[in-house]
């Protein structure tokens, strides 16, 4: 499971078993956990964030969203 990063608390990775997926990242903090499609920041699911959360997430992935796709695509293309 690559962890992207942690920041604020929050937790963004991804799980090596995930093929056939758009890119995508999972987040958690506090025992809550949300996925977002990486490319268009769009919540795929949503467990116990707030909105007010949820809009900070999207600032973060938005932020390092370049750097989330480019560790995606070297995980999931590389032989």
């Amino acid at each position: 499971m690559p962890v992207l990063l942690r920041f604020k608390g929050y937790r963004f990775y991804f799980f090596s078993h995930e093929f056939g997926e758009p890119p995508h990242v999972h987040v958690d903090k506090d025992g809550k956990t949300a996925k977002f499609w990486i490319e268009s920041l769009t919540v795929v699911r949503n467990r116990r964030f707030t909105p007010l959360e949820l809009r900070e997430i999207e600032r973060i992935i938005s932020r390092y969203r370049l750097d989330f796709l480019r560790r995606w695509n070297d995980y999931f293309d590389d032989p």
